[in-house]
């Protein structure tokens, strides 16, 4: 296996024995085939669409490929042989449409070759060892690690979108332009690569269609649960049954809370479903109770010591530990061998019976609580009275500060940069970075909190629409605001985000805690140039560097 996704890679330079994640070589070998085949699909796909000819379930398909490889999602090497076999499928139809669409149109279909042609391997080791001959090390020795490196990075940034849109759609939100742009870079990636400069503009690209996407689900969010409100939300424990959800995804937490109403069961949030207690079609729910814990990397010491149910919606799932496989449940793509998935039905009484069998919390702690719901709304209503305190110099700067959270030593940087940031700036936050230090007292100025939580990595749209507003009041762009974007990365999800901003054109980002191990250092140094990307070195050093 050969494996560089996420930040946390062995070494810094790929994972090739287990995947740090935890994802063994037969799954790595399982999901690169899967997105092999995938390309393959999208190949036929996108010259069908040129021709008028679309099929949703093929578009849902390569959307749902690309996000069930996302880090942290999918480990079950049994759902991942069905996914590829429905691949192969999935090829022929839209094979199929590409051929009638051309007997329509009356030209010749193209002749394709590779991922559209390849065979489907018989056997789950025939697969695996399949996926061997397509992962980045065997493209790596082809294209050279520079090119590769590209062509990664911009898949890498289609799982993210891919992540976004699947969110979108599970609340009936979509857009088929959107399914037409993953075909379209899986086409180009399925197909030989011209050069790193166009390597580089289908980056830039995959960015800019990246900003509909989180538009999309934006829309989907608050269409169906109001805008996020300034919520005071409870951090520690209240007596009774429990049942904790993590991941992402708004739709599962409210089918959950409509199916444990008036069960004498409370729910919890954890990790990135912090947010969702500041929305208003979700905490009208009274048994909503709280968040509990803290990041997704402490989940197997924080699961264990939960005594309830607990529900993995998305992305984020660790090895679940032996203490507490019978009370984890997965559903939507996640999936975890062992672990009790929950079907399209989203019938979670399974989740609630063993949450009513285990032990729940025995007593309250003590009441401690942290705001959140800094949403676009939120802040914009207030933008008048921040653009006089800006104007009047009480507020000198803005720092973006959050992204993604992880195990990984170095991150502590951002606890201490938090932590040195003046007292006449202020920090926004999102994603599950905010932990770092979302539950430290930063007070406020004038009124405003110096700490604004804007949601989850999504709701980077928000904070990019609130500094767009904010360089309109002040007649500048974003890199004339005095605001520096001091971002964490671990997945692909922060991926496609980075491509986002670095197609808006924003400068002097900070990035760390470590670069990308597929970002080779001859395309860091084009980002530096152009952007003035930089990697973190210490809070002391950025600082002075920032503020002078």
């Amino acid at each position: 296996m050969f494996c560089y996704q996420c930040e946390q890679t062995a070494k810094g330079t790929g994972c090739t024995i287990q995947g740090v994640c935890g994802k063994n070589p037969d799954v790595a070998g399982l999901q690169d085939l899967l997105l092999h085949v995938t390309k393959g699909v999208s190949m036929y796909a996108h010259r069908a669409r040129a021709l008028g000819a679309v099929d949703h379930d093929v578009d849902v398909f390569v959307m749902e490929a690309l996000f069930t490889t996302v880090t942290n999602v999918n480990f079950d090497e049994s759902r991942l042989e069905a996914l590829i076999r429905r691949a192969g499928a999935m090829r022929d139809r839209a094979r199929k449409l590409y051929e009638d669409a051309c007997q329509k149109a009356g030209c010749t279909p193209e002749a394709l070759s590779g991922p559209a042609t390849d065979a489907i391997p018989a056997t789950r080791d025939e697969m695996v060892a399949a996926g061997g001959k397509v992962n980045p090390e065997a493209w790596s020795k082809k294209y050279g690690e520079v090119v590769q490196g590209l062509r990664d990075l911009i898949l890498l940034g289609l799982k993210g979108s891919a992540a976004y849109m699947d969110h979108a759609k599970v609340l009936g939100h979509e857009d088929p332009k959107l399914y037409g742009f993953l075909h379209e870079k899986m086409n180009y990636l399925g197909g030989e690569t011209p050069s790193v400069d166009d390597l580089v503009a289908q980056a830039m690209d995959a960015g800019k269609w990246n900003i509909s996407v989180m538009e999309l689900l934006d829309g989907a969010n608050t269409g169906v649960y109001g805008h996020p409100e300034p919520t005071k939300v409870r951090v520690t424990p209240v007596k009774g049954k429990a049942i904790l959800v993590s991941g992402h995804d708004l739709k599962d937490l409210d089918l959950l809370l409509q199916q444990t109403e008036g069960k004498g069961v409370n729910v919890y949030t954890h990790g990135e479903m912090l947010p969702c207690l500041a929305y208003p079609g979700l905490k009208k729910y009274k048994h909503l109770v709280g968040n509990y814990g803290s990041a997704w990397q402490n989940q197997q010491v924080e699961f264990e010591a939960f005594p309830g149910a607990i529900l993995m919606t998305t992305n984020c799932i660790q090895r679940p530990r032996a203490t507490y496989m019978d009370r984890i449940f997965t559903t939507g793509l996640v999936a975890w061998p062992g672990a009790v998935h929950i079907g399209d039905s989203k019938d979670f009484t399974p989740v609630i019976e063993a949450a009513l069998a285990a032990p729940g919390f025995t007593e309250d702690g003590k009441e401690k609580y942290i705001t959140v719901g800094f949403g676009r709304n939120a802040v914009l209503s207030v933008a008048e009275p921040v653009i006089d305190l800006v104007k009047a110099g009480k507020i000198r700067h803005f720092f973006l500060v959050g992204g993604c959270d992880g195990a990984k030593m170095g991150r502590s940087y951002y606890t201490d940069f938090a932590q040195a940031v003046p007292e006449d700036c202020v920090i926004l936050t999102l994603a599950c970075g905010k932990y770092r230090f979302n539950k430290l007292d930063f007070g406020d100025i004038a009124g405003i909190p110096r700490l604004l939580d804007v949601g989850q990595c999504n709701d980077a749209y928000s904070a990019v629409r609130i500094a767009m507003a904010l360089a309109d009041a002040f007649q500048t762009d974003i890199n004339g605001l005095p605001l520096t974007l001091v971002l964490s990365w671990y997945e692909q999800k922060a991926v496609c985000i980075l491509l986002s901003l670095l197609y808006l054109g924003v400068k002097n980002m900070k990035l760390g805690p470590s670069l990308p191990a597929f970002v080779k250092e001859p395309v860091f140094k084009v980002l530096q140039e152009k952007f003035n990307l930089q990697p973190i070195t210490t809070p002391e050093k950025d600082l002075q560097e920032i503020l002078g």
